[in-house]
Protein backbone atom coordinates (compact mmCIF):
# COMPACT_ATOMS: atom_id res chain seq x y z
CA UNK A 1 0.00 0.00 0.00
CA UNK A 2 1.48 3.17 -0.87
CA UNK A 3 1.51 6.22 1.56
CA UNK A 4 -1.10 8.60 1.55
CA UNK A 5 1.03 12.00 -0.15
CA UNK A 6 -0.70 15.44 0.08
CA UNK A 7 -0.31 16.57 -3.27
CA UNK A 8 -0.98 20.83 -3.70
CA UNK A 9 -0.61 22.56 -6.76
CA UNK A 10 1.39 25.72 -6.47
CA UNK A 11 0.88 28.92 -8.40
CA UNK A 12 3.87 29.79 -10.57
CA UNK A 13 5.27 33.28 -9.44
CA UNK A 14 7.26 35.33 -12.28
CA UNK A 15 9.75 37.42 -10.32
CA UNK A 16 11.48 40.16 -12.05
CA UNK A 17 15.37 40.98 -10.63
CA UNK A 18 17.20 44.41 -10.41
CA UNK A 19 20.67 44.81 -10.13
CA UNK A 20 20.98 48.95 -10.57
CA UNK A 21 23.93 50.87 -11.76
CA UNK A 22 23.70 54.26 -13.27
CA UNK A 23 25.87 53.01 -16.12
CA UNK A 24 25.02 49.75 -16.49
CA UNK A 25 21.59 47.80 -14.84
CA UNK A 26 21.10 44.40 -14.83
CA UNK A 27 17.84 43.12 -15.02
CA UNK A 28 16.39 39.14 -15.18
CA UNK A 29 13.33 37.59 -15.05
CA UNK A 30 12.58 33.75 -13.58
CA UNK A 31 9.74 32.06 -13.09
CA UNK A 32 9.10 29.49 -10.13
CA UNK A 33 6.86 26.95 -8.48
CA UNK A 34 9.10 26.86 -5.11
CA UNK A 35 10.60 23.67 -6.16
CA UNK A 36 12.22 24.38 -10.03
CA UNK A 37 13.04 27.76 -11.07
CA UNK A 38 12.89 28.79 -14.73
CA UNK A 39 14.79 31.46 -16.90
CA UNK A 40 12.39 33.32 -18.81
CA UNK A 41 14.26 36.97 -19.54
CA UNK A 42 17.37 38.68 -18.90
CA UNK A 43 19.57 41.89 -20.55
CA UNK A 44 22.02 44.64 -18.84
CA UNK A 45 20.76 48.00 -19.98
CA UNK A 46 23.82 49.50 -21.34
CA UNK A 47 23.65 53.42 -20.33
CA UNK A 48 26.73 55.22 -21.49
CA UNK A 49 27.42 58.37 -20.72
CA UNK A 50 24.53 60.66 -21.52
CA UNK A 51 23.40 62.92 -18.44
CA UNK A 52 22.17 61.24 -15.23
CA UNK A 53 18.57 62.45 -16.04
CA UNK A 54 18.47 61.01 -19.05
CA UNK A 55 20.15 57.45 -17.82
CA UNK A 56 17.34 57.86 -15.35
CA UNK A 57 14.55 57.79 -17.89
CA UNK A 58 15.74 55.08 -19.78
CA UNK A 59 16.02 52.92 -16.69
CA UNK A 60 12.50 53.69 -16.01
CA UNK A 61 10.90 53.29 -19.09
CA UNK A 62 13.19 49.92 -20.05
CA UNK A 63 11.78 48.29 -16.71
CA UNK A 64 8.48 49.78 -17.54
CA UNK A 65 8.15 48.25 -20.98
CA UNK A 66 9.99 44.87 -19.73
CA UNK A 67 7.61 44.56 -16.89
CA UNK A 68 4.57 45.01 -19.22
CA UNK A 69 5.90 42.61 -21.67
CA UNK A 70 6.51 40.04 -19.32
CA UNK A 71 4.08 40.33 -16.90
CA UNK A 72 6.46 39.40 -13.79
CA UNK A 73 4.14 39.03 -10.23
CA UNK A 74 7.14 40.82 -7.91
CA UNK A 75 9.69 42.61 -7.95
CA UNK A 76 13.43 42.46 -5.95
CA UNK A 77 15.97 44.89 -6.30
CA UNK A 78 19.08 45.05 -4.76
CA UNK A 79 20.47 47.49 -2.10
CA UNK A 80 22.43 50.62 -2.31
CA UNK A 81 26.19 48.98 -1.89
CA UNK A 82 27.58 52.28 0.18
CA UNK A 83 31.67 53.00 -0.94
CA UNK A 84 34.09 55.52 -0.17
CA UNK A 85 32.71 58.13 -3.13
CA UNK A 86 29.81 59.86 -2.19
CA UNK A 87 28.70 60.84 -5.35
CA UNK A 88 29.21 57.23 -6.97
CA UNK A 89 26.54 55.93 -4.16
CA UNK A 90 24.39 58.79 -4.54
CA UNK A 91 24.06 57.97 -8.24
CA UNK A 92 23.55 54.43 -7.49
CA UNK A 93 20.62 55.68 -5.28
CA UNK A 94 18.88 57.47 -8.30
CA UNK A 95 19.29 54.53 -10.59
CA UNK A 96 17.95 52.66 -7.70
CA UNK A 97 15.11 55.06 -6.87
CA UNK A 98 14.29 54.95 -10.93
CA UNK A 99 14.07 51.60 -10.94
CA UNK A 100 11.96 50.85 -7.67
CA UNK A 101 9.31 53.80 -9.36
CA UNK A 102 9.32 51.77 -12.41
CA UNK A 103 8.40 48.59 -10.62
CA UNK A 104 6.16 50.63 -7.85
CA UNK A 105 4.14 52.34 -11.14
CA UNK A 106 3.35 49.22 -12.61
CA UNK A 107 1.80 47.61 -9.11
CA UNK A 108 4.66 45.47 -8.04
CA UNK A 109 5.59 44.76 -4.96
CA UNK A 110 9.03 45.08 -4.52
CA UNK A 111 11.34 43.53 -2.00
CA UNK A 112 14.99 44.54 -0.98
CA UNK A 113 18.54 42.34 -0.33
CA UNK A 114 21.73 43.68 0.34
CA UNK A 115 24.35 41.89 -1.90
CA UNK A 116 25.59 39.97 1.08
CA UNK A 117 21.95 38.02 1.11
CA UNK A 118 21.99 37.80 -2.50
CA UNK A 119 25.03 36.53 -2.60
CA UNK A 120 24.43 33.80 0.30
CA UNK A 121 20.86 32.68 -1.03
CA UNK A 122 22.78 32.19 -4.27
CA UNK A 123 26.45 30.70 -3.98
CA UNK A 124 26.40 29.99 -0.03
CA UNK A 125 28.14 32.22 1.21
CA UNK A 126 28.02 36.02 1.63
CA UNK A 127 31.82 36.92 0.15
CA UNK A 128 31.33 35.39 -3.15
CA UNK A 129 32.51 36.96 -5.69
CA UNK A 130 31.11 37.61 -9.08
CA UNK A 131 32.39 35.05 -11.10
CA UNK A 132 31.23 32.66 -8.44
CA UNK A 133 28.02 34.28 -8.44
CA UNK A 134 27.65 33.84 -12.40
CA UNK A 135 28.59 30.28 -12.42
CA UNK A 136 26.07 29.45 -9.77
CA UNK A 137 23.51 31.61 -11.41
CA UNK A 138 24.06 29.53 -14.68
CA UNK A 139 24.33 26.44 -13.09
CA UNK A 140 20.86 26.72 -11.04
CA UNK A 141 19.26 28.19 -14.47
CA UNK A 142 20.67 25.90 -16.85
CA UNK A 143 21.81 28.44 -19.01
CA UNK A 144 24.57 28.29 -21.06
CA UNK A 145 27.67 30.93 -22.72
CA UNK A 146 28.68 33.70 -21.41
CA UNK A 147 26.71 35.63 -18.72
CA UNK A 148 27.47 38.95 -18.43
CA UNK A 149 28.11 39.88 -14.68
CA UNK A 150 25.08 42.57 -14.07
CA UNK A 151 22.81 40.37 -15.60
CA UNK A 152 24.04 37.73 -13.54
CA UNK A 153 23.44 39.45 -10.50
CA UNK A 154 19.73 40.80 -11.47
CA UNK A 155 18.89 36.84 -11.90
CA UNK A 156 20.52 36.06 -8.75
CA UNK A 157 18.78 39.06 -6.86
CA UNK A 158 15.36 37.30 -8.25
CA UNK A 159 16.52 33.79 -7.50
CA UNK A 160 17.60 35.25 -3.58
CA UNK A 161 13.78 36.63 -3.92
CA UNK A 162 12.26 33.42 -4.77
CA UNK A 163 14.23 31.51 -1.97
CA UNK A 164 13.74 33.88 0.60
CA UNK A 165 9.92 34.51 -0.17
CA UNK A 166 9.41 30.58 -0.29
CA UNK A 167 10.99 30.01 3.01
CA UNK A 168 8.50 32.87 4.47
CA UNK A 169 5.59 30.92 3.06
CA UNK A 170 6.57 27.88 4.43
CA UNK A 171 7.31 29.39 7.71
CA UNK A 172 3.86 30.99 8.15
CA UNK A 173 1.87 28.40 6.93
CA UNK A 174 3.30 25.58 9.46
CA UNK A 175 2.94 28.23 12.36
CA UNK A 176 -0.87 28.46 11.24
CA UNK A 177 -0.98 24.34 11.43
Amino acid sequence: MKPWRRTVKVALRRILGIDPGSRQTGVGVIETDGQHTRHIFSTCLRLGDAPLPERLGVIFSEITQIIRQYQPLEMAIENVFVSNNAASALKLGQARGAAICAGVTCGLPVAEYSPKEVKQATVGKGGADKTQVQHMVKYLLGLHGRLQADTADALAVALCHAHASHLKNRISQAMNR
